[in-house]
C-alpha cells in the first residue's frame, strides 16, 4: 500500500540573516519533501516586537508525513539545524521560522486572514482558498496590502529547482 500523499502551504520567515536563512531553509526543505510552489519573498516589519525586519515566503508541499509528524521530524530539527532557539519571547529574532499554514487544506493558523506577511505570500500560491467567512484569500491580501508596511523583495535569491513558480 502506498503512503497518503498530502498537501501542506508552509509560511517560512527570518529576521536574523533573512535572504541567506530562507535560501538555506528551502535548500534544506527540498532535500526532505517535494516542494510543489514557491511564493516571492516579502519584507514586513517584525509583529510584537521591535527586531529587525521579517522576509516572509510561502512554499507549497508534499509529503506522505502528517502534519504533526512534519513538524517534528522535519520542520523543528531545519529550524534547529539553521539556529533557531526557542525562548519565552515567541516574537524574538530568528534566523529561522517555519509554520505549517495549510494542511491538506485545513486552516491550521488563523492569522493567516489577519496579516500580510501571513496572507500575501500565501495567496501567492493558494489565492482561490477561502476563508471560514467565505473570503478569497487574494481579496484579504489585497486588502492587508492597502494597509500594511509590506513589500516585495526581488533581489532575495531562492532556488526555485524546477517548481513553476
Amino acid at each position: 500500500m502506498r503512503p497518503a500523499v498530502h498537501q501542506a502551504c508552509l509560511l517560512l520567515g527570518s529576521n536574523i540573516l533573512p535572504g541567506k536563512n530562507l535560501s538555506l531553509g528551502v535548500d534544506l526543505l527540498w532535500q526532505k519533501v517535494k516542494i510543489v510552489q514557491i511564493s516571492s519573498v516579502w519584507q514586513t516589519p517584525a509583529v510584537g516586537s521591535a527586531g529587525p525586519d521579517f522576509l516572509n515566503m510561502a512554499v507549497l508541499i508534499t509529503t506522505s508525513l502528517e502534519a504533526g509528524e512534519l513538524k517534528d521530524k522535519i520542520l523543528r530539527p531545519l529550524e534547529a539545524q539553521l539556529g533557531r532557539v526557542r525562548s519565552a519571547d515567541k516574537n524574538a529574532p530568528r534566523p529561522i521560522d517555519i509554520d505549517i499554514i495549510l494542511f491538506d487544506g485545513q486552516l491550521l493558523d488563523p492569522n493567516l486572514f489577519r496579516h500580510a506577511h501571513r496572507a500575501v505570500p500565501v495567496a501567492e500560491i493558494l489565492p482561490d482558498y477561502r476563508s471560514p467567512r467565505g473570503e478569497f484569500l487574494r481579496e484579504v491580501a489585497f486588502q492587508l496590502v492597502e494597509s500594511s508596511p509590506i513589500r516585495l523583495k526581488p533581489d532575495v535569491p531562492i532556488d526555485r529547482h524546477s517548481t513553476a513558480a
